[in-house]
């Protein structure tokens, strides 16, 4: 089992090793599943990796995430965090690909692929070395040995024959795409010996007019010929009845005989014309037969460059056509893109389906603000160009950690402030997930802050604030118009921003009750929150460790 499995491993990557970039985006444009585009969404991230194309890997990756989360695929989604973990190692951004390696160990152990939490473990531990965090290191491994070793021998089995079986699916569909693309094969060879018996056909129907030419130009030469002999048998006819005509002069007596002689050339002579005429229309004829012959030829060849003409046409015009299609179809894609840039994915929709978005009504969304301390005072240290590089590298880093949850959605920058929220879909959702992206971006700061320090440059410390409650959510404007959320919700989000502190998260009472079971949180007690009065509130610490089973 083990060298069959690493003979179809050998097999999958040298096949995809033999497929171009180009012959990949093609199969990409034919996919019609979700699956399909997925698998070959998987190709391109690898081989554009391979190039060393690192920012095109990651777009093709972060396509088949979607695909994925919309299929609510886990084992699909582990095997892309891995390969994105990985293109962020090689381009040694090891935060990014730590975050990976985490979400694809927590989706392995949703899918049950112990094999893929064990290889992403090994990586996690790999980047803490290459950061020299030994220690961080260790503690990886050490949970990973407390995960693993909780597990009976009975479950490893069941895991395994489940491994097992999905091997053996997957084999089952590389071979039917093999066999497919063998069809293929054959049906290109059919279609190729096929045109190469029509091109045969036609070599040999021209090699019949040529040799039909050459016997109609040699009867040509025969009758000639013959007309030479019917001439000169007609000059020696002549010539006969020259002589009896002087014969008659001088032989009186003999009159009769050579009356009857002369009759007789006459009708040799009568003969011969008629001969000579018959020979005249054989020789039309066969011309008659020559020049139909040269007019078919000439037809077929005419013919044959006609067709061959509009085969050349159509296949420019297919080519022209699907150029055209393409470049339709990559400025609605990056249409697409740009609208879901500025607006949640329904909303985007609905504004391309009906011209417009109506207002909605949220139960429960978290709110997320964030905030730099001492901004002003860190930004009069900076020239301008820096404060605004400064700001962009945070925002950024904040826009992909929330990336990584589908539920949570930026809505807007203020300045140096920055807002989200999950929860904005008709589905219910607890905020688990903006929690974990809070603690994301205080680890970021944390990490740039100490970076920041050994380089002898100021820093930005945030304070965050999350609260939850229900919202009114749409979108306002004509020109520039922008997605914004309205109510109490927003203004106690803010309020526990602005009572939080430097590094840490700050929630509220009503978030607090729904994730207290999945975060150790440090209860502040009442604070006084302006216009609110006294509210309660609380420090996150960190998320709670699973325990085994």
């Amino acid at each position: 089992m083990k060298f069959i499995f690493t003979l179809l491993l050998l097999l999958f990557v040298f096949g995809l090793g033999a497929q171009s970039v180009e012959a990949l985006e093609r199969q990409l444009e034919e996919a019609e599943t979700s699956k399909e585009k997925i698998a070959v969404l998987i190709k391109l991230g690898e081989a554009y990796k391979a190039k060393r194309q690192y920012d095109e890997a990651l777009d093709h990756a972060q396509d088949a995430v979607q695909l994925a989360a919309n299929l609510n695929d886990k084992g699909t989604l582990a095997q892309l965090a891995m390969l994105k973990g990985e293109i962020h190692f090689i381009d040694r951004s090891y935060y990014r690909a730590d975050t990976e390696y985490k979400n694809a160990f927590a989706y392995a152990r949703q899918a049950g692929d112990l094999g893929l939490m064990a290889e992403s473990t090994q990586k996690r531990a790999e980047v803490m070395n290459r950061q020299k965090k030994y220690r961080q290191a260790s503690q990886v491994y050490e949970e990973a040995f407390e995960f693993f070793s909780g597990r009976s021998v009975s479950k490893l089995s069941t895991d395994f024959d489940v491994l097992k079986e999905q091997l053996s699916r997957d084999q089952r569909k590389l071979e039917k795409e093999k066999a497919d693309l063998e069809k293929e094969i054959q049906r290109l060879q059919s279609d190729r010996n096929q045109i190469l018996a029509e091109k045969q056909n036609l070599e040999t129907k021209q090699t019949e007019l040529v040799e039909r030419h050459q016997q109609v130009n040699q009867q040509l030469s025969q009758t000639s010929e013959q007309l030479a002999n019917i001439e000169e048998e007609k000059d020696k006819a002549v010539q006969q009845a020259q002589a009896a005509s002087e014969q008659l002069e001088e032989k009186a007596s003999e009159l009769q005989e050579m009356t009857k002689q002369q009759l007789e050339q006459e009708v040799l002579l009568n003969r011969a014309k008629m001969d000579a005429q018959d020979a005249q229309m054989e020789v039309q004829r066969n011309r008659n037969i020559m020049n139909m012959a040269i007019l078919a030829a000439g037809a077929l060849i005419i013919l044959a460059l006609v067709i061959y003409g509009r085969y050349r046409s159509s296949r420019r015009a297919k080519r022209t056509l699907e150029e055209k299609n393409k470049m339709i179809q990559h400025e609605r894609e990056r249409s697409d893109e740009l609208l879901l840039n500025i607006l949640p994915a329904p909303i985007a929709n609905e504004l391309k389906e009906y011209g417009k978005a109506s207002a909605k009504q949220y139960k429960e969304v978290t709110v997320l603000f964030s905030d730099f301390k001492n901004f002003t005072k860190v930004a009069e240290a900076l020239t301008p160009e820096e404060l605004v590089k400064e700001l962009d590298k945070c925002f950024k880093a904040f826009d992909f950690i929330i990336t990584q949850y589908s539920d949570v959605e930026k809505i807007k920058t203020i300045g140096d402030a920055y807002m989200c929220a999950s929860g904005l879909t008709e589905r219910r959702t607890l905020p688990n997930n903006i929690i974990k992206a809070a603690l994301e971006m205080q680890e970021f700061l944390e990490e740039y802050k100490q970076e920041r320090i050994r380089m002898g440059k100021p820093y930005f410390e945030a304070r965050i604030g999350l609260h939850t409650g229900p919202v009114v959510a749409g979108v306002v404007g004509v020109n520039k118009f922008a997605y914004d959320i309205w109510g109490d919700t927003v203004n106690i989000a803010a309020r526990m921003e602005a009572n939080s502190m430097e590094g840490q998260v700050n929630i509220s009472e009503d978030t607090y009750k729904r994730v207290k079971y999945n975060f150790e949180c440090e209860y502040r007690g009442k604070v006084q929150a302006k216009n609110k009065g006294a509210v309660d509130m609380y420090f996150v610490k960190q998320e709670r460790t699973a325990v085994a089973v």
